[in-house]
């Protein structure tokens, strides 16, 4: 027999009422969550297990916790293979606000990627603010209460502690990336740029009386040009004892002064300081008038010591110094002398001496290195690897995602990679379009210690002899 048409079994403005009163009491006794829906990469096409997913979105929602006795210290097992976390939380969702906030968005995702675009989904994360956790979606229960008034109004989380796999995870939102920003990698690559390193040869002999530095004893002011440094004869009668030094001017609150005053060569045979001279004669070939003073009150003077370094002199320049490299005496028999190079256009063109050191040459002339730090080309000077961009070796052909990046330093950590990369190879960013070389690489032990994969393989291997025929028979 039918239902009694004359009484009601739920009208819709009860149902509004009853969902009202839902979505007011998870307002009041809820928590904020961010619900982190999956998006599916690429699945197996037999078994339609998921093989690759991202997640590149969030939603603020709140929620309210029904249960958490699975979030405790007894859930937290030790395995063969490691600790195993087991927390879970039961989490409740307003099925109209899940509807009218999250759900738009996932209708509008391609097919492929959003299997199931009308509710919450298995697979999909939420972060869980009390602990700063990542959870996952194991199920959704849809149907409880069961039709209340005739309808529903909540969708039930029952959710597992997140187990990263290696999926992208890139939301924006940084306290939510950190949770998985180096978890995972296996790789720490050290890049420089593209370019040519510059070859440098130290010229040293164990003569006494060199001038070691030039000590600014006032650096003047009104130096708009760069004037003219004189260091006094060296009584050596050979043409090359003479030492020879350049002014560095700079700008100070408007003033132009020296700001130091570097070699070009220390010269030899000095028994005595040599008097050091700052000429500021601007000459007709710069448009000044003849005998016209462009700086005044400068004064230096110099230091000698035994046996330095008297130049350096360039062999290649390389190419592509975008920043200043780290030159390398060797061997350090004294005081290391303090270098700086000079470039033009990315090219290094001279060395100037700022300290010659001490007690060089005294076995035969040391040898200078010259790092690759700061060499680039523009491009990969310009353009910076992004996180979770998939990286291609150019002579490897191995694949991998960025985990993190720190331009200073040139250092990179990679996940999910493919094999391994070379040294010396072009690491090309597939979003970004970075390339730069890898100068080394350190690969990260990802073995458990508790596993027994070997052992277990060792074992099966003793139970089932493999070597005379196929134990499970012929074809």
């Amino acid at each position: 027999m039918a239902l009694n048409p004359f009484f009601l079994q739920g009208s819709s403005n009860e149902q509004f009422l009853l969902q009202d009163l839902i979505n007011e009491h998870l307002r009041t006794y809820g928590i904020d969550i961010h619900y982190i829906p999956r998006k599916v990469l690429g699945s197996d096409d037999i078994i339609r297990e998921v093989e690759t997913s991202k997640f590149d979105d969030n939603f603020a929602i709140e929620a309210y916790l029904e249960n958490f006795e699975g979030y405790a210290p007894g859930s937290d097992i030790m395995t063969k293979f490691g600790i195993n976390l087991q927390n879970e939380v039961t989490l409740i969702l307003s099925k109209e606000r899940f509807e009218e906030f999250v759900q738009p968005f996932m209708a509008d995702q391609p097919d492929d990627e959003m299997l199931i675009d009308s509710r919450p989904r298995e697979g999909d994360l939420v972060f869980f603010p009390l602990g700063e956790r990542l959870f996952e979606v194991k199920r959704v229960e849809h149907e409880q209460p069961f039709y209340q008034l005739g309808t529903n109004y909540v969708y039930k989380l029952q959710c597992e502690l997140f187990q990263y796999e290696g999926e992208d995870i890139d939301t924006s939102i940084d306290f939510i990336d950190t949770q998985v920003e180096e978890q995972g990698y296996i790789t720490e690559l050290t890049l420089v740029g593209t370019g040519i390193t510059a070859t440098l040869r130290v010229d040293s002999f164990p003569r006494t009386g060199m001038v070691r530095s030039i000590e600014l004893t006032n650096d003047g002011s009104g130096y708009t040009e760069v004037p003219t440094v004189t260091i006094s004869d060296s009584p050596s009668v050979l043409t090359n004892a003479t030492a020879k030094a350049v002014a560095i001017t700079t700008v100070r609150s408007g003033v132009h002064s020296i700001d130091r005053i570097l070699l070009t060569n220390t010269g030899f045979g000095y028994t005595e300081p040599p008097t050091v001279t700052i000429t500021s004669i601007a000459n007709t070939s710069i448009g000044a008038t003849s005998g016209a003073v462009y700086g005044t009150g400068a004064a230096a003077t110099a230091v000698i010591n035994s046996t330095g370094i008297t130049s350096i002199r360039v062999l290649n320049g390389g190419t592509n110094y975008f920043n200043t490299p780290t030159l390398t005496i060797d061997p350090v028999i004294g005081i290391p002398a303090i270098l700086e190079p000079q470039f033009n256009n990315g090219t290094m063109t001279h060395v100037l001496i700022r300290d010659a050191g001490q007690n060089y040459g005294g076995s035969g002339t040391p040898t200078i290195t010259v790092d690759r730090t700061g060499i680039g080309s523009t491009e990969a000077n310009s353009l910076n690897y992004q996180y979770n961009e998939e990286i291609i070796g150019a002579a490897s052909s191995v694949r991998a995602k960025v985990r993190s990046w720190t331009a200073d330093t040139g250092i990179m950590k990679v996940g999910i990679n493919s094999g391994t990369f070379f040294v010396g190879e072009l690491v090309v960013g597939s979003s970004s379009g970075a390339r730069r070389k890898v100068q080394s690489y350190d690969t990260f032990d990802d073995q458990s210690p508790y596993d027994q994969n070997d052992e277990f393989e060792t074992q099966g291997l003793d139970i089932i002899d493999f070597t005379e025929e196929n134990p499970f028979g012929t074809f």
